[in-house]
């Protein structure tokens, strides 16, 4: 993964339903920022790599800021926006040229000029291009100079406005292009996943709350550890697709699962004082299916009172028994209020994406492989024993291995997973799933070609009498 969320900073701020987030896709020019007419949509800081005239800056989609509702769920949302606007370099106040000067803006314009930032004022929603100086003239109230009228919808001026973040960016400033290692943290809602980012950032990032579906999007952000560089995706509680309501929330679902396929590694959060859940399983099921390495975490384990009525071993062999499909993922029991074990995540993570991008050579697989067969054949199957001739790894994320031989259609699953065990058992292969596939020999298939055309003749051949006793000759 390239996406990293250092250099420039360019926050995008103002109060709700302005149109933020649409003015951050199409900076970006994809739909990455989720989008509603609902208010309060945007709740984390988004962090999305932005590029105008060979100039790249990171921008940051935020909450939007309100002053009078004082529950902990709008609290931190707007402390998130402020710690945006603090470690940005320049700002774009963005207010709604349909609905006009509202009392809000006044009083962010306010609290922009105390902290003394580098503010672009722009107007969005003025779709009439021709009574443009008539719709932002009242904004000059806001005294944060000559407002940028732009329509984010409809694309108007958003080139205009690009060229004024850029002019006021240090040109010296390009984004670090290193690659990190993207751990997509997944699970449930309310299992702890943000609070599990925000301790290995070192920060609130992450708005965190007891309320289930706090975060929302699935948010980037890049932390350094012992000298490696990785890229922490924080997504949305993925609930039982029954559960789902049609909008923001099965928006936030999609994007969480855009989040593991785009990932180099998954870390399952399950929560420690719960049994593990179907919906758990099937989170599970999707690191599985796209063959991503993976990693297990048992968050609030300071919560389980009587450890000795369940101990970490009991409840690991649970797990186990529960996604033995995932018996290959290391266990870790964390809490994120002792911290305990925590910053092993990064080690394992690594330890895991290692292992699936592993290759085998193929004289070395063969050697294992025949040793499998010699020790336990494949079974006969209606009067035919399939046999198996070489094998060799085709590709790996995750690592997948190909068996040639004769009649494949006869090696049943049972005996695919008995090489795997065996291959684990050789070679590690520890945070990944393995992928065992078969196929038929195609020299065999020449050669019974050529055999039944020498018999029968080239009728029902695909080749011809010569070609076919060529391919016998090889």
């Amino acid at each position: 993964m390239g996406k990293v969320n250092q250099g420039a900073l360019v926050a995008i701020v103002g109060r709700p339903n302005v149109g933020k987030s649409t003015l951050v896709n199409r900076f970006v020019g994809e739909r990455i920022a989720i989008v509603d007419d609902q208010p309060g949509v945007t709740r984390d800081r988004l962090y999305l790599n932005c590029e105008w005239g060979n100039q790249e800056f990171v921008v940051i989609d935020t909450g939007g800021l309100i002053f009078e509702k004082e529950d902990d769920i709008h609290t931190a949302v707007q402390q998130q926006a402020w710690l945006a606007i603090d470690e940005a370099e320049v700002i774009v106040f963005l207010v709604d040229g349909q609905a006009g000067l509202n009392p809000v803006d006044h009083t962010i314009a306010k609290e922009l000029r105390q902290r003394k930032k580098d503010v672009i004022l722009a107007v969005n929603k003025v779709d009439d291009v021709y009574n443009e100086d008539i719709v932002v003239a009242e904004f000059f109230e806001l005294g944060l100079g000559d407002p940028q009228p732009l329509s984010a919808i409809h694309r108007h001026h958003t080139g205009d406005l690009l060229d004024k973040i850029t002019e006021r960016l240090d040109n010296d400033i390009v984004l670090d292009k290193e690659d990190s290692l993207s751990i997509a943290v997944v699970g449930k809602p309310n299992v702890g996943k943000s609070s599990i980012v925000n301790t290995l950032l070192g920060e609130n990032r992450m708005t965190v709350s007891d309320v289930s579906g706090t975060t929302r999007d699935a948010v980037d952000s890049v932390c350094k550890h012992n000298g490696n560089s990785y890229t922490l995706v924080d997504t949305a509680g993925i609930r039982k697709k029954a559960k789902v309501r049609y909008g923001i929330e099965r928006f936030s679902v999609v994007r969480a699962i855009k989040s593991i396929k785009r990932a180099d590694v998954v870390v399952l959060v399950l929560d420690a004082t719960e049994p593990v859940s179907e919906q758990d399983q099937r989170i599970a099921g999707m690191a599985q299916d796209m063959g991503k390495a993976s990693l297990i975490v048992v968050n609030k384990w300071d919560l389980v009172e009587d450890k000795s009525s369940r101990t970490m071993n009991e409840y690991a062999d649970e797990i186990r028994e529960k996604l033995y499909f995932m018996s290959y993922a290391p266990i870790l029991f964390t809490s994120t209020v002792t911290k305990k074990r925590l910053h092993s995540i990064f080690e394992l993570s690594q330890a895991a994406s290692d292992e699936n991008q592993r290759r085998i050579t193929t004289g070395l697989f063969n050697e294992v492989l025949n040793e499998i067969v010699a020790m336990n054949p494949p079974p006969a199957r209606k009067n035919r024993r399939p046999k198996i001739s070489y094998g060799t790894q085709v590709s790996v994320a995750p690592p997948t291995f190909v068996i040639f031989s004769t009649h494949p259609g006869l090696i049943e699953d049972p005996y695919l997973r008995h090489i795997e065990r065996k291959l684990r058992e050789n070679f590690g292969f520890t945070g990944t799933p393995l992928r065992v596939l078969r196929r038929e020999d195609d020299k065999r298939k020449k050669r019974g070609q050529a055999r039944r055309a020498g018999q029968y003749g080239s009728k029902g051949t695909d080749i011809t009498l010569d070609e076919a006793r060529a391919s016998a000759d090889d």
